[in-house]
């Protein structure tokens, strides 16, 4: 299989072999999936059930789900890959789950993605605790979690108000890989994988694991085809007799269209070649993939921001030179007390902040309420932010005109008021020589 791998990878012909299983995949009929009835619960119009392995319902008016079981006989493994549930089937989903007696749920997909919705939100929150799909009489309740850097585990409880029986559920959510394309490694996936293997979810004692994405068919394809192909090579003992292509068609033949890019076909063997080392007997490779996966670092969400650098002072400890050098004292003082008073301020208006400024890029609140008092000091903060040390020695030596401290006369207030003194004191000459 590693020979293949190469071969194929030096020739670069991963799309022209995707498309070969393509062509050879069969079409089956999937006439209920197009009935007017059941339009509305398929998620996309291209993504249907075949009628031969479609999962029928059975305690309600309704029958359909857009969901397959495929059957891998030879490695007594059952799956149920399902399209993410749209709010009006989150009740058939448990309904489902119920009446196949499933233990797992295994979600690959988050919720939105990319800005859109790929998947109602069918299980309660920690916060709400409970919810009750009112049209097929279940209540879910959220028991406990276990989050990780890119997966979840959930442990949930499921009853029938019904027959008030109740069972648990485990809610495996990897939450880290993006539609239509792979997995960061295959050590990730693969410490993933067995996570959810030594559940004992996927157990022949258990009903079918239930195995989702958006659609139902490209990551779910990914992760059930790695799984038995790894299963295969551990009940034949011969790594070599398992070939990933007749797999994957024999999967196909359950679900339509299952492995949706080359490179999760790719993919799909990078993980079985390293897995089946596992297999052979390095038993050593189960704690190494859990140590690069680094499963215990902070999710992308609960990563905390990196701390804010301690507030500058605007006028970077210079004092710009005045026109009266008695009044310098003075000058250094209102430019502590300005100082102290931004700061306080910087800390009173992080909780609301201005009602009439755009957020900065830097997230910091105090310099937006600055900059939209003042112009003056904006540029002057702006300066302080932006510049290079360069730019602010320049600052230093030569004053701005635009930002005067206050107290200090302008040149051409200056000039004015001596041209004036000089046309009066000629005046009052004049009229006293000759007059």
């Amino acid at each position: 299989m590693e020979a293949e791998f190469r071969e194929i990878d030096e020739n670069g012909s991963w799309n022209a072999i995707y498309q070969d299983i393509r062509q050879q995949s069969c079409e089956l009929p999937c006439k209920v999936a197009k009935l007017p009835d059941n339009k509305t619960r398929n998620r996309y119009r291209d993504v249907s059930p075949f009628d031969h392995s479609r999962i029928c319902l059975q305690l309600g008016t309704n029958n359909y789900i857009n969901a397959s079981l495929i059957t891998v006989e030879e490695a007594q493994r059952n799956y149920i890959l399902t399209q993410g549930p749209l709010p009006n089937t989150c009740g058939h989903f448990w309904e489902m789950v119920w009446e196949q007696r499933t233990r797992g749920v295994v979600m690959l997909n988050r919720v939105i993605e990319k800005g859109s919705v790929k998947c109602a939100q069918y299980w309660p929150h920690k916060e709400e605790r409970d919810a009750i799909f009112e049209d097929t009489n279940f209540k879910l309740t959220f028991v406990s979690e276990d989050i990780k850097s890119y997966y979840t585990v959930r442990q949930l409880e499921l009853e029938n108000l019904s027959t008030q029986e109740t069972r648990e559920i485990l809610h495996f959510h990897y939450t880290t890989w993006p539609d239509f394309g792979v997995p960061q490694s295959p050590a990730s996936f693969l410490n993933f994988l067995f996570k959810v293997r030594e559940s004992g979810c996927l157990n022949s004692e258990h009903g079918p694991v239930v195995v989702h994405c958006s659609a139902g068919i490209g990551r779910s394809g990914t992760f059930c085809l790695v799984d038995t192909c790894l299963l295969l090579m551990s009940i034949r003992k011969d790594a070599s007799s398992v070939r990933i292509r007749d797999v994957l068609l024999e999967m196909r033949r359950y679900r339509m269209g299952l492995i949706q890019t080359a490179d999760q076909l790719r993919f799909s063997y990078l993980a079985v070649i390293e897995g089946a080392k596992y297999i052979k007997g390095d038993m050593s490779l189960q704690e190494s993939w859990k140590e690069l996966s680094n499963e215990e670092d902070d999710p992308p969400e609960f990563t905390p921001p990196p701390p804010l650098p301690p507030p500058r002072d605007p006028h970077n400890g210079k004092v710009e030179p005045s026109f009266f050098p008695g009044n310098e004292i003075i000058q250094r003082s209102e430019i502590r007390s300005v100082g102290s008073s931004q700061e306080s301020a910087l800390r009173q208006r992080n909780v609301a902040g201005p009602p009439d400024c755009g957020e900065q890029s830097d997230g910091r609140m105090g310099i937006q309420d600055l900059t939209c008092s003042d112009p003056a000091k904006s540029q002057q903060l702006h300066e302080t932010e932006e510049n290079k040390e360069p730019k602010l020695a320049e600052a230093a030596e030569q004053p701005k005109e635009s930002s005067p401290v206050p107290g200090t006369w302008s040149p051409l207030l200056t000039n004015v008021c001596l041209c004036t003194a000089l046309a009066l004191s000629a005046y009052v000459c004049y009229r006293a020589y000759f007059h």
